[in-house]
């Protein structure tokens, strides 16, 4: 049985999260200042001290201090005495750093096969017309067996599509030049973004996301800095990696604690602009991960950031304070008053405003699943550092890494960029080798696990082609099915 987390302090009473409650998920929120990272660094270091990996984001490049040990800071040693708290002891967490643009941890990559249409139009922001050009030369690349891995291998491929359209037209459907246009000139975009870097292989095994070290879950820590500078991109990298995990791992039900806890700071992101049928994706996927063992905490400034339909699978609620400026605000802070169960000796309107930086409302399922009555306390303050790692202890963190140099390298094996060159290649030096090369109208289609497969199977034996087949075999998010 897993020790229970100690979140808060109210009066002389700790507040815990059972860890066998953790995958009922959570919400954390609050306005910018009041202590959700805090929240959160305290939250990510209890998992791990019980043996729970988990997998956050540092969208402030303060978070990697859970490496390294507190104890230099007034401001928590203070807190500590307010508190009363005779039993904490300065400790770090084991540590593994990612980093999409290879700089401040290992480079983390997906393929474009396994991303898929449905999130790779959020990513590119495109409409509908656009989206649905997108699936067809998907569709187009499953039939002709050609293999995306790559944002050069996209190109190829809408280039390929674009040249040929009416050949595709009786059997795929219309497929105007502008469009083809208006999507490479996106992927143009997000090249410019860092694209080159995030798709291509070896591509993230899910499985280097739940290691633990000496008994301590690892907290896997994605350098988010930088990436939120395209909010699309941060957004859907998530949005992929929640698929992914609902795509590997098999169900087991409740357990005493979770096999992962995953943490989405700036949630909102998630949602901005996103479509109806993508956020029902995500509800679904975010009630049915639970019976997979893993635990998902939305971290953002308000309640309503988070459609309701999601926010009605997080159990576990920890609310900062808002403050009511405007009637618009007035309205926010009754709305998260409403989404915690009600303590009749607390006005919780009221009390949203008046909180102070790591007080919060507290609500926390209890042995039979059911919401806690609120609780105004003090957020326990985290044992390991609060503020960034310097570029020497980042560096050291690096080298001892059980993960040094697994994704350091990229690698380039023949896809579809390097099949359609030579294609043209050959149509260049004998023009009546085009229509032997183009996909036969009337044949029938492969489906697509079938035909990704085959290209896939050669290397079905390495670590790199067994991720690469487990993700063509689709995501809930719109991965290839």
């Amino acid at each position: 049985m897993h020790e229970a987390l100690r979140l808060a302090r109210c009066g002389d009473r700790d507040l815990h999260l059972l860890p066998r409650m953790a995958n009922r998920h959570g919400l954390i929120t609050g306005a910018t200042g009041t202590g959700k990272t805090v929240t959160l660094q305290t939250l990510a270091e209890g998992f791990s001290r019980i043996g729970v990996p988990v997998f956050l984001a540092d969208v402030k490049g303060d978070l990697a201090g859970l490496a390294q040990p507190g104890g230099d800071n007034p401001r928590v040693a203070e807190r500590i005495a307010q508190l009363g708290l005779r039993d904490v002891v300065p400790e770090g967490s084991p540590v593994i750093l990612w980093d999409v643009f290879g700089a401040a941890g290992h480079p983390v990559r997906v393929t474009i096969a396994n991303m898929g249409p449905l999130l790779l139009a959020r990513m590119l922001a495109l409409n509908d017309t656009q989206a649905g050009v997108l699936s067809l030369a998907f569709e187009i690349a499953d039939d002709a067996g050609l293999l995306l891995l790559d944002l050069k291998d996209l190109q190829a491929l809408l280039r390929f599509v674009g040249d040929n359209a009416r050949q595709f037209t009786t059997q795929y459907g219309t497929i105007a030049a502008a469009t083809i246009g208006a999507i490479q000139r996106a992927l143009l975009a997000l090249e410019q973004q860092g694209g080159t870097r995030l798709f291509g292989e070896p591509m993230l095994a899910i499985d280097d996301l739940m290691r633990t070290v000496d008994g301590r879950g690892a907290i896997n820590i994605l350098a988010a800095d930088r990436l939120l500078q395209a909010p699309q991109v941060y957004a859907t990298l998530l949005l992929w990696l929640l698929s992914e995990l609902f795509e590997h791992l098999p169900e087991v039900g409740d357990q005493a604690a979770p096999r992962l806890v995953v943490f989405f700071d700036e949630a909102h992101l998630l949602f901005a602009d996103a479509p109806r049928a993508l956020v029902d994706k995500i509800e679904q996927t975010v009630r049915l991960i639970r019976s997979k063992a893993v635990g998902v905490f939305f971290v953002t400034q308000a309640p309503d950031d988070i459609p309701g339909k999601v926010a009605g699978q997080l159990g576990n609620r920890v609310q900062h304070a808002l403050r009511a400026y405007s009637a618009r605000d007035q309205k926010a802070v009754r709305a998260a008053a409403e989404t915690l169960r009600e303590n009749p000796a607390l006005d919780e309107v009221a009390t949203i405003g008046q909180l102070g930086v790591g007080e919060a409302l507290v609500s926390l399922l209890d042995e039979a699943g059911h919401p806690g009555v609120v609780e105004r306390a003090w957020i326990v303050p985290p044992r390991s550092r609060l503020g960034p790692l310097t570029a020497a202890e980042r560096q050291a963190i690096l080298a001892r890494s059980p993960l040094a140099g697994v994704y350091e390298q990229s690698t380039d094996r023949e896809s579809a960029y390097e099949k359609l060159r030579a294609r043209a290649e050959r149509l260049t030096s004998d023009p009546r080798v085009g229509e032997a090369d183009e996909p036969r109208r009337g044949r029938p289609r492969e489906g697509v696990v079938e035909a990704l497969a085959k290209s896939a199977a050669r290397s079905v034996g390495t670590q790199i082609g067994r991720a690469l087949v487990r993700g063509l075999l689709g995501s809930l998010l719109g991965g290839r099915r």
